[in-house]
C-alpha cells in the first residue's frame, strides 16, 4: 500500500442484494405488488470497503463468495471500485451471499440476510491476511462473517496497534462478546445502541447513558448514529450531538456503511474524531438520496461539496 493514502482492511461480508421498491413495507402476513425491482452489490463488509474507497482510501477486502452465479460478479464489481481483492476467497459448493430488502416510499427498509459464503470467512482466512491488517492505517469491522474471525482480527490488530472501528452490526442474538467491545470506535445506529446494552435511546440524555456503558465495557470512543438527527459522538470525557444536514431520503439501505467507510479514511487522515463526524455524516446523507447500497456511495470530491454547499463544520 501506499504513503499518500490512508490504508483501510475490511474484514466482513460480500452479498448480492436483491431489492424491492413498494410504496409501505409489509406487515406480518400481508402480500404486497412491488413496483420496482433490481439486482446490486451489497453486504456490509462490501459496501464499506467500497464507501472508503471513494472517499480517498486504499482498500483490502477480506471476505468470501461462493462458486455460484454471483460470484464472479461481485469480485469483479469489487476490483472495478479500486478494491484489493486479495483477501476474497471462493468456498466451494456455497452460494455467495445474498439480502432480500424491500424499501418503501419514504426510503425505510426490511432486509433479510442469508450468508452463504459469509458464514464460512474463518479465523485462519483473518490470519492469511494478517501481514496486510499489521500494516493498515484503520482496521474495519462488522458482524456479518463468525465472531471468531472478527475477533482473530481485533487481536491482530491490538498487537501491532492498529486502529479499529466496529459497526455492530447485525447485533448478535446472544449479545456482543466482551471482548469485541475493545475498540477504538464503536459506530452502532440507534435501535443497535439499544441492543447492546438494554437501554433506552429515546433522549440525548438516555443517548449519554449508553455511550458511558459502552465506554465501560471497553470502547474508546462511540459514534451512535440517529439517522436525519445526526450521530451522538462520545469520547470518554465529552459526549455531544453532531447534527446532519437535512436531505429528502431514497434507499437508507447504505446510508450506515457509507457512514463508517468515510469515518474509517477521514478519522485516520484528521486524528479528528469531530471533524470526521462531520464528514462521515455527510456521506450518509448523500448515499440516502441514492438507490443501491453500494453504487449509491459518495466520492470524495461529492462529499467535499457538499459540506461545503450545506455549511456543515468540516
Amino acid at each position: 500500500m501506499t504513503d499518500d493514502k490512508i490504508s483501510v482492511v475490511v474484514v466482513g461480508s460480500i452479498n448480492m442484494d436483491l431489492v424491492a421498491r413498494c410504496a409501505a413495507l409489509p406487515v406480518p402476513g400481508q402480500t404486497l405488488h412491488a413496483d420496482s425491482f433490481e439486482e446490486t452489490y451489497g453486504g456490509k463488509g462490501a459496501n464499506q470497503a467500497v464507501a472508503a474507497a471513494r472517499a480517498g482510501g486504499q482498500v483490502k477486502m477480506v471476505g468470501r463468495v461462493g462458486d455460484g452465479a454471483f460470484a464472479k460478479s461481485l469480485v469483479e464489481n469489487l476490483l472495478g471500485e479500486s478494491v484489493d481483492c486479495s483477501g476474497v476467497l471462493s468456498t466451494a459448493s456455497t452460494a455467495s451471499g445474498l439480502a432480500m430488502i424491500a424499501v418503501d416510499n419514504d426510503g425505510e427498509n426490511q432486509i433479510i440476510v442469508v450468508s452463504g459464503a459469509n458464514g464460512h470467512v474463518s479465523a485462519q482466512d483473518v490470519q492469511d491476511a494478517a501481514q496486510a491488517i499489521r500494516r493498515c492505517d484503520v482496521l474495519l469491522l462488522q458482524l456479518e462473517v463468525p465472531l471468531d474471525a472478527v475477533a482473530a482480527a481485533l487481536e491482530i490488530a491490538h498487537q501491532c496497534r492498529c486502529r479499529v472501528i466496529l459497526d455492530p452490526a447485525p447485533v448478535p442474538t446472544g449479545g456482543l462478546p466482551a471482548s469485541l467491545f475493545a475498540v477504538d470506535l464503536l459506530c452502532p445506529n440507534e435501535t443497535e445502541a439499544a441492543l447492546l446494552t438494554g437501554m433506552p435511546t429515546a433522549t440525548f440524555e438516555e443517548l449519554q447513558a449508553v455511550s458511558n456503558e459502552l465506554h465501560r465495557r471497553g470502547a474508546v470512543s462511540v459514534a451512535i448514529t440517529l439517522g436525519a438527527r445526526g450521530t451522538v459522538v462520545s469520547t470518554g470525557s465529552s459526549v455531544r450531538l453532531i447534527e446532519s444536514t437535512l436531505v429528502s431520503p431514497f434507499d437508507t439501505t447504505g446510508a450506515g456503511d457509507a457512514f463508517a467507510g468515510a469515518m474509517a479514511v477521514r478519522w485516520a487522515e484528521t486524528n479528528d474524531l469531530i471533524s470526521a463526524v462531520h464528514f462521515a455524516n455527510a456521506a450518509g446523507a448523500i448515499a440516502a438520496t441514492r438507490s443501491g447500497a453500494q453504487i449509491g456511495m459518495p466520492t470524495r470530491m461529492e462529499i467535499d461539496t457538499f459540506l461545503d454547499t450545506s455549511h456543515t463544520t468540516p
